[in-house]
């Protein structure tokens, strides 16, 4: 028999305290509790029941239990349960990018709407998905986890302003530096040049 998806109240009521580390929701494994009707829009927009929810302390509470597994869905988990809700593209939108340093030695900080911080390089990679070859693009930054933001349209464009081009054996590449790392905003078309 399934449980009754709980009030976002009740759920948020398990974690409170303001300023805490993260819960170890990687290590926890409750049985599957069934769906919570929570949707992340890909505007970054958290709705439970279709209705947005308005408390920003409590989209950041449950973004704080928030997991994707390997199956591709979503959680919400506690010690003891497993709620799987909807997420139109990727859980967080990156609203705002800060550039420190330049060329190689250049720093990329991400700032998602909810407050998370993480520098693009080794272990907060940055990747551009093009659904088809001239289709828009899709940037993400890692954040924790299985779990990444969409960059906002603004950052992506602020993005492209910081980039610049390298060779490469397979071509030109159009890219931006972070933390010694270059990576990679989408291949420059050859038979484009000027």
């Amino acid at each position: 028999m399934r449980q009754s998806p709980p009030d976002p109240a009740t759920l948020a009521a398990q974690f409170t305290g303001i300023d805490r580390p993260l819960p170890p929701v990687e290590r926890w494994n409750p049985p599957f509790s069934g769906d919570m009707d929570l949707h992340i829009a890909r505007d970054g927009v958290w709705r439970h029941n279709g209705d947005p929810i308005q408390r920003e302390a409590l989209v950041k509470l449950f973004a704080s239990i928030l997991r994707r597994d390997d199956d591709s869905h979503y959680y919400l988990v506690t010690p003891v349960e497993k709620w799987r809700i909807q997420v139109d593209d990727a859980p967080f939108l990156a609203v705002r990018v800060d550039a420190v340093g330049s060329g190689r030695d250049q720093s990329l900080i991400f700032t998602t709407n909810l407050g998370d911080t993480v520098i693009a390089g080794p272990d907060h990679p940055l990747t551009v998905v093009y659904q088809t070859p001239d289709g828009e693009p899709s940037p993400y930054i890692h954040i924790r986890g299985q779990l990444l933001a969409l960059l906002s349209r603004a950052v992506f464009v602020e993005l492209a302003e910081l980039g610049g081009e390298r060779s490469t054996p397979a071509g030109r590449d159009y890219g931006v530096w972070s933390l010694g790392r270059f990576f990679s905003l989408g291949r420059l078309d050859l038979d484009n040049d000027e």
